[in-house]
């Protein structure tokens, strides 16, 4: 990756982590009424659902932010995300939950692409992998 591209890519983990966060503090802050709509929708166990949701959005966002094991959590956001579009928004009679599933969607896109990727050189999954490499560098040859 060139420095304009590992800028690039961690403005794009920025973003799309913020979005998580934001979502998962929101579900921190009223519990009860996440709960409430998880368990609207028919999903089981909707305080487990709450928790994994919490977890989820918060230290995968932050992991994401980060740059800690990127492409994994990527992965991972992006299963979660492709699982709360189609238990969430699935009424596509209705406008508004089209437009969520379809956001998700992309959403989903994106954080694959940041697990083709990587992370760029600005994380520290990038500074692990630099310290490494010199650490092979400095190692006697045998």
């Amino acid at each position: 990756m060139t420095k304009s591209n590992d800028s690039v890519a961690l403005a794009g983990r920025i973003l799309i982590g913020v979005l998580f966060l934001m979502s998962g503090l929101s579900k921190i802050a009223a519990p009860a009424a996440t709960q409430g709509y998880i368990a609207s929708v028919g999903l089981p166990e909707p305080v487990a659902a709450y928790a994994i949701a919490v977890l989820v959005e918060v230290v995968g966002s932050l992991l994401l932010i980060f740059g800690v094991r990127v492409r994994a959590v990527a992965v991972g956001m992006a299963i979660f995300t492709l699982a709360a579009a189609v238990s969430f928004h699935r009424n596509f009679a209705d406008q508004n939950q089209m437009i969520h599933f379809m956001k998700n969607i992309a959403i989903a896109g994106g954080l694959l692409q940041v697990a083709a990727f990587g992370a760029g050189r600005f994380s520290l999954d990038g500074r692990w992998a630099r310290r490494a490499a010199v650490g092979r560098q400095a190692a006697p040859a045998t």
